[in-house]
């Protein structure tokens, strides 16, 4: 589960940087999609695996 956890942040931070860096300036709206959407699922995991591993 932590394995999960730890996809979702490298997901978010890399959706973050192209959406919001300027780089990608074509694909920003997406970015920031994914970006918060990634957010929600590394909360949920950090949430559900804490909660099944005890």
């Amino acid at each position: 589960m932590l394995r999960y956890t730890i996809i979702f942040i490298v997901l978010a931070i890399i959706a973050a940087f192209f959406g919001f860096g300027g780089i990608a300036a074509g694909a920003a709206s997406i970015a920031k999609i994914l970006f918060f959407i990634f957010i929600i699922l590394f909360v949920l995991s950090l949430i559900f695996g804490k909660r099944f591993k005890a």
